[in-house]
């Protein structure tokens, strides 16, 4: 039988999940930021960083202590230009929306802007980020480093993170070029998604210790953690569909992650210590943003940027296509369309939702799907 599904709309969805987060004590502006940050991926279509992280990776953590909801952000270096932040083991998104905002504000000034983070936790949409440059007619790149997931090409060890090299560049269109992917075949949060949908994952994602690829999607998700699974890096396993390219990207945003902030890396991102017991994650992050007015008139170079993805779009189709996308534009589509039906929630999101209301008392909220769960 098919899963039913519920759809919130998009202002009762981002409400819930501040309110979650100032009755987990994180202060209410902070609070704002980080629902911002999550609702923006369910409006882009993104399930894997919306609502359906507001409790394990945001919430769990915080009740686990290794997680503090006071975000403490310390410069602890800078220029006109740079600057490095020390986050504290607090909100990753609050954080990271200081930082951007530097690199912005230096860019407006200067022409570029670059910042990093050390000793942060886990920071949402990467393209939230990015997106803030875009928005002022900028180029945003940002990255993370994450805990180990990936097998560098020709080891079964999980060693990397995810590690997302995002992108979003102004068009003379109703939506950017938006690139916001993991340096692995798949990530994480999407397994997630799988895992919720209770369906198995395609063969190539994920291998066990002997490099052989696995498809049992519950299992896998609790021995990444224990180190007995791998994601392979983009371009998959061995060489010959040059999984080498996907490691290589996965390696340079753990070195722009972790060495200009000084910040942990690989195996020390695990969120475990040495005797087992849960801890911090302390990831580190970078952004930069390139101020286009710096090189060209900004309406000229959306206007390039624009014939670029529609000659692509208008390109020759392969059998049996009748459309070419270019990165952002399904993005844009999904918001569009959940502009209108809201944003699915499938029956664990439903409990997890419900979860979290009787336990922070949130008695503001009269959830269609409540009844299921009496």
């Amino acid at each position: 039988m098919e899963e039913k599904l519920y759809y919130l709309d998009f202002a009762t969805l981002e409400s819930f999940m501040r309110d979650v987060f100032v009755a987990a004590g994180v202060p209410a502006k902070d609070a704002a930021t980080c629902a911002e940050v999550l609702i923006t991926a369910d409006k882009l279509g993104i399930d894997s960083h919306g609502i359906g992280r507001l409790k394990p990776i945001y919430i769990d953590r915080i009740r686990d202590g290794i997680q503090n909801p006071k975000t403490t952000v310390e410069m602890i270096k800078s220029t006109p230009t740079t600057a490095v932040y020390d986050a504290h083991d607090g909100m990753g998104m609050v954080a990271s929306k200081q930082a951007m905002q530097y690199a912005i504000d230096a860019a407006k000034k200067y022409g570029t802007g670059m910042t990093a983070v050390r000793n942060s936790t886990h920071y949402g949409i990467a393209g939230y980020y990015a997106l803030m440059a875009a928005k002022n007619n900028m180029i945003g790149i940002t990255g993370t480093n994450a805990r180990p997931s990936i097998a560098p090409t020709f080891g079964v060890e999980n060693m990397l993170g995810t590690n997302p090299l995002t992108f979003a560049i102004p068009s003379d269109e109703d939506f950017p070029f938006f690139l916001d992917c993991a340096t692995s075949v798949s990530q994480r949060g999407k397994i997630e998604v799988y895992g919720r949908a209770g369906k198995e994952l395609p063969p190539g994602w994920v291998i066990d210790e002997q490099g052989n690829t696995r498809t049992d999607t519950i299992q896998i998700l609790e021995d990444l953690v224990k180190g007995k699974a791998a994601l392979t890096p983009l371009g998959g396993l061995g060489e010959e569909t040059a999984g080498y390219k996907g490691y290589g990207y996965a390696t340079v945003v753990e070195i722009l992650s972790a060495a200009l902030a000084q910040g942990s890396f690989l195996k020390g991102l695990l969120g475990f210590s040495p005797e087992g017991k849960k801890q911090p994650y302390h990831l580190g992050h970078f952004f930069l943003a390139i101020n286009i007015e710096a090189f060209a008139d900004p309406k000229d170079f959306k206007h390039t940027v624009g014939e670029i993805l529609r000659a692509l779009r208008n390109s020759r189709k392969a059998p049996g296509h009748d459309r070419i996308y270019t990165a952002g534009e399904k993005e844009y589509l999904n918001y569009q369309k959940r502009k209108t039906t809201g944003v699915p929630i499938n029956r664990a999101l439903q409990k997890n939702i419900i979860d979290l209301q009787k336990d922070y008392n949130l008695s503001g909220y009269s959830f269609e799907f409540a009844a299921d769960w009496r």
